[in-house]
C-alpha cells in the first residue's frame, strides 16, 4: 500500500494575520497546489494561502 504523502505531495496552507496556519488541501502537483492558493487569495483580504510540500516549507 502505498503512502498518501507521496501521492499528494503538496498543501496549501492558510496563514491569518495572528500567524495561525490551517492546512486547506494536499494535491498531486505544486502547479495545481498554486493555482487553488492563488484562486483563494484573490478572494481574501486578511489570510496567505502559501504551498509546501510534505516535510519542508516551499516558499
Amino acid at each position: 500500500m502505498t503512502d498518501s504523502g507521496a501521492v499528494l505531495p503538496w498543501l496549501v496552507i492558510r496563514q491569518d494575520e495572528g500567524g495561525n496556519r490551517y492546512r486547506v488541501g494536499r494535491y498531486a502537483t505544486r502547479a495545481e497546489a498554486e493555482r487553488v492558493a492563488d484562486r483563494l487569495d484573490s478572494h481574501s483580504h486578511q489570510q496567505l494561502y502559501v504551498v509546501e510540500k510534505v516535510g519542508r516549507a516551499v516558499g
